[in-house]
C-alpha cells in the first residue's frame, strides 16, 4: 500500500521526538512490509489542511495521523467523509481510541503495529453532525479543561500535574444543571454535574473507553450533582472502571440521543474528543455504524 504519515510536531510526545529520525524509522518500518511511506511534518495550525491534502491524494491508500487527541480526532472525521482508511500514531496524553482499536501507546510499537495491520471498519459518532470518535461531554469536564488552561505547562508530565490542579478546582466548585435527555420514545429531564456520550459503551476495569469500536451504539453516562465527599468517589470510580458500581452515575445505551438545556449560559462549552467547543442549546448525537475506515492491528501485534 501507498501510505502518508502526517505528523503534529506540535501535538502531544511528538513535541520533544526527533521527526526527521522518526519518520525515517516509520518508512523502515512500513517497508518491512511492502508499503511505501510518505512522511509529512506539519505545524499544528496547518495539520488539518495537510491531513485534508493527504486523503486527497488519489495516489494514497491509507493516511497515518500522528498527533494528540485533537489531530486524531480531526483525521478520524476526514477519514469518514473521504471513506479512506486512517491510522492512528497515539501521541496525546490519553489516547482513548488508540486504547479503543488496540494499539501500542508508544509510537514505534505502534508503528510496527500499524505496518502489519489490515483496513477494516468501526464505528463513528456525530454530535450536530460534527465527527466524534471517543466522547462528547458537558459539565465537569468542560469545567476542569477551561481550569486546565489557566495553568502553564510545556509537557505531557506538567500537562498531568496541570489537570491534577484543575480537577481539585473542579471539585471545589462543580457545575450543577438541568438537562433534557430524549432515546427510543423516552425522555427524562436530571439535574447533573456532568454528562457525557460515548462511541460506544465504555468497558470495564480501565480508564473510561470502550472494548468494541463496532456495537453500533451510543453510551449515555450522566452523575448526579457532585456534593461533599461524593465527587472524589465518582473520579475514581470512573479511572478505575468501577463506576458501573456507583450510585451517582447513570448509564443509558441509544442509537441516538437528544440532549436539551433549558438553561444555557452564554459562554457555556462541550469537550468533543479532548477540544472545547461552543455548547448549543440542543443536540443531536447519532451513531454511524461501521462507517469509519481504519488501519487496525492484527491480534498478535496488539498489546498483552
Amino acid at each position: 500500500m501507498r501510505i502518508a504519515a502526517v505528523l503534529n510536531r506540535d501535538g502531544g510526545t511528538l513535541k520533544t521526538t526527533d521527526l526527521d529520525a522518526y519518520c525515517g524509522f516509520l518508512a523502515d518500518t512500513f517497508a518491512e512490509q511492502g508499503h511505501e511511506l510518505d512522511c509529512r511534518i506539519t505545524a499544528g495550525p496547518q495539520i488539518m489542511n495537510e491531513i485534508n491534502a493527504a486523503f486527497g491524494d488519489g495516489g494514497i491508500e491509507v493516511v497515518l495521523a500522528g498527533g494528540g487527541d485533537g489531530t486524531i480526532s480531526c483525521a478520524s472525521g476526514i477519514a469518514w467523509q473521504r471513506k479512506k482508511p486512517v491510522g492512528v500514531i497515539p501521541a496525546g496524553t490519553m489516547n482513548m481510541f488508540a486504547r479503543s482499536l488496540g494499539i501500542p501507546l508508544d509510537i514505534h510499537q505502534a508503528a510496527h503495529a500499524l505496518a502489519s495491520g489490515k483496513p477494516a471498519s468501526c464505528d463513528i459518532a456525530s454530535a450536530n453532525h460534527q465527527p466524534f470518535v471517543y466522547q462528547f461531554s458537558v459539565g465537569l469536564h468542560p469545567h476542569i479543561i477551561r481550569s486546565r488552561e489557566r495553568y502553564d505547562y510545556r509537557s505531557r508530565l506538567g500537562k498531568i500535574r496541570a489537570s491534577l490542579r484543575a480537577i481539585i478546582d473542579g471539585l471545589r466548585s462543580p457545575p450543577v444543571f438541568p438537562v433534557q435527555i430524549s432515546w427510543d420514545g423516552n425522555e427524562i429531564e436530571v439535574e447533573v454535574s456532568s454528562i457525557a456520550v460515548s462511541n460506544n459503551r465504555y468497558g470495564e476495569g480501565h480508564l473510561p473507553h470502550t472494548d468494541d469500536l463496532t456495537g453500533g451504539v451510543l453510551g449515555i453516562y450522566f452523575a448526579a450533582p457532585v456534593r461533599e465527599g461524593n465527587g472524589v468517589k465518582m473520579l475514581a470510580d470512573v479511572a478505575l472502571g468501577t463506576w458501573r458500581n456507583n450510585p451517582d452515575i447513570t448509564e443509558i445505551t441509544a442509537r441516538d440521543v437528544t440532549l436539551t438545556f433549558p438553561r444555557l449560559r452564554r459562554d457555556a462549552k462541550a469537550v468533543i474528543d479532548g477540544e472545547l467547543i461552543n455548547l448549543e442549546r440542543t443536540i443531536e448525537l447519532t451513531s454511524h455504524s461501521g462507517q469509519l475506515p481504519v488501519l487496525k492491528p492484527q491480534p498478535e501485534a496488539s498489546p498483552a
